[in-house]
C-alpha cells in the first residue's frame, strides 16, 4: 500500500509502501532515507551510496568481503572505516555504514542501496526503474533507455543500472510489479524450450 505525501505546517513526510518496509533491505534503507531527508542531506547520501555501488562492481575483493558471513564485527567496521576516506563518503552514509558492520548487514547493502534509491526516486516524484545489462551503457545509451522509460511511463524515471554478464545480452527491466526481460540468455532458454517440444 502506497500511501504518498503528505505535509503538515512546514513538515514534509513521504510515507512508504508496505512492501520496502517489510524487508530487512528497506528497514535499513528507510532508517537511512529518513535521517538524509530530514537533515536536508538526500543527495550527498545517494551520491555516497552511488560511489559505493560503484566499488562493490568494480571490486571482486570488496564484493566477498560484503557478503561473507565468516568476517567478524570487528573486521568489517575496520574495512568500513578504510572505505570512506578514498571512496570521499559523507559522514552520514559513513556512520550508517558503520551500523551495518557492526550490525552483521553488509551482505543487504546492494539491497539496501537499491531500496534507498526507490524511496528517493518516490520523493522526488519519480518512477524507479531497476535495469539490468550485460554490459555497462553509455551516458548516450542511457540517455535514450530513460528516454524511452518516461515515455512508457509517462513521468520522470530514476534508472538504477547494474551489469550482470550472466544475461549474455540484451537488458532487463523492472519497473514496479512489471519485468521486461529482453536478455539473450532468456530467449535462448525459450528457444531451448520450444526445440524440446
Amino acid at each position: 500500500m502506497v500511501r504518498g505525501t503528505t505535509k503538515s505546517g512546514d513538515d514534509e513526510r513521504v510515507e512508504h509502501s508496505g512492501g520496502i518496509q517489510a524487508s530487512l533491505s528497506g528497514r535499513y534503507a528507510t532508517a537511512l532515507f529518513e535521517l538524509a531527508r530530514d537533515e536536508n542531506k538526500l543527495d550527498k547520501v545517494g551520491a555516497s551510496l552511488a560511489t559505493l555501488k560503484q566499488a562493490l562492481a568494480d571490486s571482486d575483493d570488496l564484493k566477498r568481503l560484503v557478503g561473507s558471513p565468516l568476517v567478524s564485527r570487528a573486521e568489517a567496521s575496520k574495512v568500513v572505516a578504510g572505505l570512506v576516506k578514498p571512496l570521499k563518503l559523507d559522514p552520514l552514509t559513513a556512520k550508517f555504514l558503520g551500523v551495518i558492520a557492526e550490525n552483521r548487514r553488509l551482505g543487504a547493502l546492494g539491497l539496501i542501496i537499491r531500496d534507498f534509491n526507490t524511496l528517493s526516486a518516490r520523493h522526488r516524484g519519480e518512477t524507479s526503474a531497476q535495469v539490468i545489462t550485460a554490459h555497462p551503457l553509455d551516458s548516450g545509451q542511457m540517455a535514450a533507455l530513460t528516454a524511452r522509460l518516461k515515455s512508457i511511463v509517462g513521468s520522470e524515471v530514476a534508472v538504477d543500472a547494474t551489469v550482470d554478464p550472466n544475461i549474455l545480452g540484451g537488458l532487463i527491466v523492472r519497473l514496479g510489479s512489471r519485468q521486461i526481460d529482453g536478455s539473450i540468455r532468456t530467449k535462448l532458454n525459450a528457444l531451448a524450450t520450444a526445440m524440446k517440444g
